[in-house]
């Protein structure tokens, strides 16, 4: 008879300690999540803010901007740093009726001390990157890597369609080239794609 007492007393410590086991791993389980959650709740509201402050730094950012050619009306322009071309040629009264439209990329995005030069049809000797940016220097036979459309990249020596993509993708991303060597940084330009391709760009 103690025999068969013994056996279901091991047994059943055999059970609790199974049932322990299952707690504790509940316990700790529960306790993993609830961190989690927590941890969501406290960071989520800095990345938000982080965010947003970013955005209200573009959104303030002061930049100066000089239109001429042909638009209605040719100055120096004050806007945002968020704004794009389309924006102060709006600010400039628009295009005139013998502008050519077609040289211009209303996409691009808008940097400080930026020249835009807007060509009449028929105009010669004016590349869609120097109507964009244009300069009265010899550097205007050069491509402005920070407005130069998917087209106008391609010229450049080793560029295909692939890395003017990439180029075209990074500077949408992170705002315009500030150095040469920061072509680096898009991903399929290394050393000798810029080695070769650095004598024909500028950066404004």
């Amino acid at each position: 008879m103690w025999q068969t007492i013994k056996k279901y007393d091991k047994r059943w410590l055999l059970v609790m300690a199974v049932m322990l086991v299952a707690i504790v791993i509940l316990m700790r389980s529960n306790e993993q999540k609830q961190d989690q959650a927590f941890s969501h709740v406290i960071d989520a509201p800095e990345e938000a803010t982080y965010e947003e402050n970013k955005e209200k730094q573009k959104e303030t950012s002061i930049v100066f901007v000089d239109v001429k050619g042909a638009v209605v009306r040719p100055g120096v322009y004050e806007v945002t740093g968020t704004a794009r071309i389309k924006d102060v040629i709006a600010m400039a009264g628009g295009f005139t009726k013998e502008a050519d439209q077609a040289k211009v990329n209303l996409a691009a995005k808008i940097h400080d001390e930026m020249m835009i030069y807007v060509p009449t049809r028929g105009e010669e000797n004016v590349s869609m990157a120097a109507a964009v940016n244009a300069s009265a220097s010899s550097e205007t036979t050069k491509i402005d890597i920070n407005t130069a459309s998917l087209e106008e990249i391609q010229q450049l020596q080793g560029i295909g369609p692939t890395k003017a993509a990439a180029i075209i993708a990074y500077r949408e991303e992170h705002g315009p080239f500030r150095k040469i060597e920061d072509l680096l940084k898009v991903t399929g330009i290394g050393e000798k794609s810029l080695e070769k391709m650095k004598e024909q760009i500028i950066i404004r």
